[in-house]
């Protein structure tokens, strides 16, 4: 048993459960003005739940568009379920919270990024990262695009963000890690 605390893993669950605050929100209310969300996560994590057709095209990792075009969102305590249209194919996707590795606002600029932290694993592990400018996805698999039409599937990749104001700093978690 580690002799610390493990503030990487309790960061990542705060920051998991404002995603799902966020998309609690979303489900009970709707999208508010130009909101809309692109949700990378896991495929194979315990609990992801999508077609075998999706499976065997998004392997390792997808990206879903929240925008227009999504239905019977609904939110759990670990997972959320929503309805999305793959290439005219209706779909149904579950994807617990602990298996999303970014969230991304593209109207507000807002993103989260989550790197995996196994319980095995030091206090130098890496942990989520807040930014206010989206973060590079990863090159594992292409993007899905789940709503249609989006401002996204015109422009397959978020908007570069406009340049932070004087002052304005992205902070990152692990600058405050050991070394």
């Amino acid at each position: 048993m580690p002799d610390h605390i493990r503030y990487d893993l309790l960061t990542q669950q705060a920051l998991r459960s404002v995603v799902r605050n966020v998309l609690g929100d979303a489900a009970k209310k709707g999208l508010p003005g130009d909101h809309h969300f692109y949700i990378s996560f896991d495929t194979t994590a315990d609990g992801a739940r999508l077609s075998q057709r999706l499976r065997e095209q998004y392997p390792e990792e997808m990206t879903i568009i929240l925008q227009h075009q999504f239905w019977d969102l609904t939110v759990t305590d670990d997972a959320f379920e929503v309805g999305l249209s793959f290439g005219g194919v209706p779909e149904r996707l579950t994807v617990p919270f602990a298996a999303i590795n970014g969230f991304f606002d593209p109207s507000v600029q807002f993103g989260l990024q989550f790197e995996p932290v196994g319980e095995g694993q030091d206090n130098t592990a890496p942990g989520a990262t807040i930014e206010s400018k989206p973060a590079e996805p990863k090159k594992r698999a292409p993007r899905a695009q789940g709503s249609v039409p989006t401002i996204a599937q015109q422009n397959p990749e978020p908007p570069e963000p406009p340049k932070p104001a004087a002052g304005a700093e992205v902070v990152r978690l692990d600058r405050f890690r050991k070394k």
